[in-house]
C-alpha cells in the first residue's frame, strides 16, 4: 500500500514503481483540507469552524466523498474567492475519492495516517544516519539503510549469506 496526501506526483510514482498497490490519501491531510475551507468559512470564529467540521467531517471519516462533495457545492459562499477555492478543494476530493474508502481500509486492517510510516522512518533511517557528526555518500548511507531494515526486520543473517565472500 501507499499512503500519500493527494497530489498527484505521489500516485504516478506509486503507479510506476508499486502497480496495483491500494492507494490511500492520509486521513489527516484529507481533514485538513476540510479544515482549511472551515477557516475560510468562518474566519475568525473557531466555533462556527468547529460546527461547520462536524458537519462535514463524518461524510470524509465514512468514505462517503460523493456525499461530501455534494454538501461543499450547496454551501452558501460569500465570495467568488471563497467559490473558487471551494471548487478546488471539491477537485480534491473527487480525484482522491478511491483513495478515501477509509471505512473499507480499516476493515483491512490497513493505516490510513502516515504517522506510522513517519514514525518508521525516524527508527530506521534518522536513528541511525543522523547522529552528531555523521556524513554519508549516497551509496554508504543506501547500504546501511539496507542493513538496518534487515537487521530490524529479523533478516540480518540472510543478508549476509547472499552476499558474495570477500
Amino acid at each position: 500500500m501507499v499512503i500519500g496526501d493527494g497530489a498527484e506526483w505521489i500516485w504516478n510514482i506509486a503507479d510506476t514503481h508499486f502497480p496495483g498497490a491500494i492507494q490511500i490519501v492520509d486521513l489527516y491531510h484529507a481533514r485538513q483540507h476540510l479544515w482549511d475551507i472551515a477557516r475560510r468559512h468562518h474566519p475568525y470564529d473557531p466555533a462556527s469552524q468547529q460546527r461547520w467540521m462536524d458537519i462535514h467531517e463524518p461524510k470524509l471519516d465514512e468514505g462517503k466523498i460523493e456525499e461530501l462533495a455534494d454538501l461543499l457545492r450547496v454551501s452558501t459562499l460569500a465570495t467568488p474567492e471563497l467559490a473558487e477555492f471551494v471548487r478546488t478543494e471539491i477537485g480534491y476530493f473527487e480525484r482522491n475519492n478511491a483513495r478515501m474508502r477509509y471505512p473499507d481500509f480499516h476493515n483491512q486492517r490497513l493505516f490510513v495516517g502516515s504517522g506510522v510510516i513517519e514514525a518508521g522512518c525516524r527508527t530506521v533511517i534518522g536513528q541511525r544516519l543522523k547522529q552528531s557528526g555523521m556524513f554519508w555518500t549516497l551509496r554508504g548511507a543506501n547500504a546501511i539503510i539496507a542493513l538496518r531494515c534487515c537487521h530490524l526486520n529479523g533478516r540480518f543473517e540472510d543478508y549476509w549469506e547472499a552476499r558474495p565472500a570477500a
